[in-house]
């Protein structure tokens, strides 16, 4: 499995696990989600996506439970994000679900994600959403200080327009390291609004959530783009998915899809997408299909 570099000591594997689903699951038990993890680390993939809110603020205390007692902490790397405030679990009692971005409440966030997953530092941590009331100053300050204080290893951002990007970044002294933004064959926006072609100039890598498009790439109103994979996926005998994947990691700008599932047998799968060989014209086949019209 390849890696990519976030940091001169972080990296993480080419394709990352996303455990947003993983308190929705039947079976939670710790000894189910191991098996997930270990699923994982048969094939290379070794870091694992999180956010506080996962699961109505549940998702983290499943992983922790999964991780103690065991050595699985020192065989990946973990990924969480905060700032959404939702009307459930922890905050049940809020009236609205709204952003914080405020110095508290990204110090309590780190404090709640380390207790939960039982760990002594997060690898990456993500502000999951843009907030309209962003105090970029004090933002930044807060980053940098979980950071200096050795809780988080790493920072970056979620779905942040590279102009949200930049006035975060003017107010720190720690580099952000990643955007994980929606990109997949159907919502393939960023390819030409300068999304990706922002952080390919800056040579910041890209995590990519929902990058099989929550399952619409199969769905009746997209034959077109299914017939496309499909005949890729024959031809290399893989699976369909594996082909969407495959065609993120053709860009150059160092894609990381995440991806998520609750099934041991899909989860042993997911490397298929490494071994999808696409050409220049194959790519543009999908490409097209997706457009639904052929390039200008």
């Amino acid at each position: 499995m390849q890696r990519i570099d976030l940091t001169g000591t972080l990296s993480f594997s080419r394709l990352v696990y996303g455990m947003w689903r993983l308190a929705d699951d039947a079976n939670t038990s710790p000894e189910h989600v191991r098996n997930k993890m270990s699923a994982c680390l048969d094939q290379g993939i070794t870091t694992m996506d999180q956010a506080d809110i996962y699961g109505g603020y549940a998702a983290e205390q499943v992983l922790g439970d999964a991780l103690r007692g065991t050595a699985l902490r020192n065989q990946i790397e973990i990924v969480t994000k905060c700032d959404i405030v939702a009307p459930v679990g922890r905050y049940a009692e809020a009236p609205v679900k709204y952003y914080d971005t405020s110095r508290a409440h990204i110090m309590a966030s780190v404090e709640h994600s380390l207790t939960l997953m039982g760990i002594d530092h997060i690898d990456l941590l993500l502000i999951h959403r843009p907030d309209p009331l962003m105090d970029h100053i004090e933002t930044g300050a807060a980053l940098d200080e979980v950071v200096a204080s050795g809780k988080v290893r790493a920072v970056g951002v979620s779905n942040f327009k590279p102009h949200d990007w930049d006035l975060l970044q003017s107010a720190m002294t720690q580099k952000l390291v990643t955007n994980q933004i929606e990109i997949s064959v159907l919502e393939h926006s960023a390819l030409t609004n300068g999304d990706i072609a922002f952080h390919q100039r800056i040579a910041t890598p890209l995590m990519a959530w929902s990058p099989l498009a929550g399952g619409a790439l199969f769905a009746d109103d997209h034959k077109a783009v299914h017939t496309a994979l499909q005949q890729i996926a024959d031809a290399q005998s893989v699976d369909v998915s594996a082909v969407a994947v495959a065609w993120l990691l053709a860009h150059p700008a160092q894609i990381l899809p995440v991806m998520g599932t609750n099934s041991i047998e899909r989860i042993k799968a997911l490397s298929q997408a490494t071994d999808v060989t696409l050409s220049r014209a194959a790519w543009y086949e999908i490409y097209t299909a997706a457009l639904g019209r052929e390039v200008a």
